[in-house]
């Protein structure tokens, strides 16, 4: 069974759990799932071996701290020591498969954004290298940053009680708002120079669908 299978029955299995082991469990898949330089397949495999014995023994009356200890984060700390690395190869792949979803969702609401601006008004669609190429780095760096900062709020409030969700919620808000503010202010204030082309709003939409749907068959 592949890993998008096993994430599937995954979730099928972990609606038989009783709340208390759900909430257990389920810090535990995050925190293994958050390491993504770990082999997905094989956490995936152990995942689903970890929820089959949990299984078993609830039915046995048992609980999660029964089965796994009073320390889950020190338990998946030494199942993640035991599993191999992801290959390069196929993090590459992953790593590209995120910036071609970006690429083609900027240049499909870009298309829209210039057809729709176009019916009102005299729209620019031409495209300075320059600008371009500064943009799309802050927003890469954008990109990075809030990805690493949610990863950081999920892994630090697992395993705690005391978590405060809203509070967690709120702090990735304000990062994302103020990582906006940045790349606007960055795109607004690059200066154009050197070559431009001009890429109209329908040749914007048509390869940001195209690349969208090799990103999406790629997938299947």
């Amino acid at each position: 069974m592949d890993a998008k299978k096993l994430i599937e029955e995954n979730n099928r299995k972990r609606e038989l759990l009783t709340a208390e082991n759900e909430a257990y469990y389920s810090d535990m898949l995050i925190y293994i799932r958050l390491q993504l330089t770990l082999s997905e397949q094989q956490s995936e495999e152990i995942l689903m071996e970890m929820l089959d014995h949990l299984l078993d023994g609830q039915e046995e009356g048992k609980t999660a701290r029964d089965i796994f200890g009073n320390d889950p984060k020190a338990f998946a700390d030494e199942i993640i020591e035991q599993l191999p690395k992801e290959k390069k190869r196929d993090a590459i792949t992953f790593v590209a498969g995120i910036v071609g979803n970006i690429v083609s969702w900027v240049l499909i609401i870009r298309g829209i954004l210039l057809l729709v601006l176009s019916i009102f008004t005299e729209v620019k669609t031409e495209i300075n290298l320059f600008a371009t190429a500064v943009s799309s780095f802050s927003i890469a760096c954008f990109v990075i940053f809030t990805l690493w900062f949610i990863f950081r709020l999920v892994n630090n409030s697992l395993f705690n009680e005391k978590r405060n969700t809203k509070k967690d919620m709120l702090k990735a808000g304000l990062v994302g708002a103020a990582g906006m503010a940045v790349v606007l202010l960055v795109t607004t204030f690059t200066p154009k120079i050197g070559p431009s082309f001009n890429f109209s709003w329908w040749a914007s939409l048509i390869t940001g669908v195209v690349l969208w749907l090799i990103i999406y068959v790629k997938k299947k």
